[in-house]
């Protein structure tokens, strides 16, 4: 079944994204296979790749799952000694997740990776339609919270 919109007979926007994430996904899983890591987990290592520890509450929201989804996903990281979890100072209740190391080489492979798929995918268009795209982006993701 095609889903079509009416005034411009264009096939549906998120069924074009749910398309081009299952691609991008797909490409990513095989451009890092060497790493042996799940599209969850490289989408946390991705979004700790700058160095700066995160809460489970503020990596959630960062990698857009619910933190108790994240915890398997924190879990395996931890056993492959991607990860630690520790306290934020001053606040004891706060769970911190930070890199180890050997979690700052994978990250940033991977945020090389994803830099250089942009470069390759997003090359050809012009800055104003990379921000319409990503103004997009965050029209969908409002719209689902």
């Amino acid at each position: 079944m095609k889903f079509e919109t009416e005034a411009s007979g264009e096939q549906s926007a998120l069924l074009a994204l749910q398309r081009a994430t299952h691609a991008t996904l797909h490409l990513l899983a095989t451009e890092l296979v060497d790493l042996d890591l799940t599209a969850s987990e490289i989408n946390a290592l991705a979004n700790l790749a700058d160095g700066h520890g995160r809460t489970v509450s503020e990596l959630g929201t960062a990698v857009g799952t619910r933190p108790t989804t994240l915890t398997g996903v924190l879990d395996r990281l931890e056993r492959r000694g991607h990860i630690t979890r520790g306290t934020r100072a001053g606040d004891r209740r706060s769970v911190l997740i930070e890199l180890t190391p050997t979690g700052r080489i994978t990250a940033d492979t991977i945020r090389q990776t994803v830099a250089d798929l942009e470069r390759r995918a997003l090359g050809n268009l012009s800055p104003a339609q990379v921000d319409g795209f990503h103004a997009t982006l965050r029209a969908l993701t409002k719209a689902s919270s």
